[in-house]
């Protein structure tokens, strides 16, 4: 259904939007600088679930209108570009801000369910991935094989997956290392830089692959 070629390509831009300190990556790294590496890995399930609710919704809304509008795959593209470039320039503007937020904790350790939900609120909340599953995915679906919608399902399901090996790994080192990030925020104001600027480019990517087609 999906050949090797699309699938190829999908990994490399979903690893570079999982991996860039967005969201749900700083919401597990402030667990993990705050109540160590239990909780942060908690919270990555959470967000992962939450990640894979929202593509599946994203897949099913989108999946009927991608597969008899092309002119509306590249409208969404373009849209999506552009707004993965507010979000990059936003998280440079405000990084300051963000490192600070993230040095701050909650007068009471947070039990099971509550690290979970507030995981699962941050995944599902998350305006990153919801612009990547919107004007990302139907740029690797293989129009000619059909059955889109079940493209994009499998496509969330493998972005999901990913998403939680990675931000796992985060509140892993973070929950390693927390007083080491803690006790200099400028190492978090870098990570909220390279973040932007990751989005930045691949939004410039995506617009510009979006007007070539």
């Amino acid at each position: 259904m999906i050949d090797s070629a699309h699938l190829s390509q999908f990994f490399v831009a979903s690893i570079l939007i999982i991996m860039v300190p967005g969201p749900s990556v700083l919401f597990t790294l402030a667990r993990g600088v705050a109540w160590g590496r239990g909780t942060a890995v908690l919270t990555a399930l959470g967000n992962s679930v939450g990640t894979l609710l929202l593509s599946l919704v994203v897949a099913f809304g989108l999946g009927p209108l991608l597969s008899h509008s092309k002119s509306f795959s590249v409208v969404l593209q373009i849209a999506g570009g552009l707004y993965l470039l507010y979000l990059g320039s936003d998280a440079l503007r405000h990084r300051h801000e963000h490192a600070h937020a993230m040095t701050q904790r909650e007068a009471v350790r947070p039990n099971f369910g509550r690290t979970v939900r507030q995981g699962f609120v941050v995944g599902v909340l998350n305006p990153k991935s919801l612009v990547f599953f919107a004007a990302v995915f139907p740029h690797f679906v293989n129009r000619a094989e059909g059955r889109i919608t079940a493209q994009l399902v499998i496509f969330g399901v493998i972005f999901s997956v990913m998403a939680f090996c990675s931000d796992g790994t985060w509140g892993l080192i973070a929950g390693t290392a927390r007083e080491w990030l803690s006790g200099s925020p400028t190492r978090l104001v870098v990570l909220r830089s390279i973040g932007g600027g990751v989005m930045c480019a691949l939004g410039v990517l995506i617009v510009v692959s979006a007007l070539a087609t």
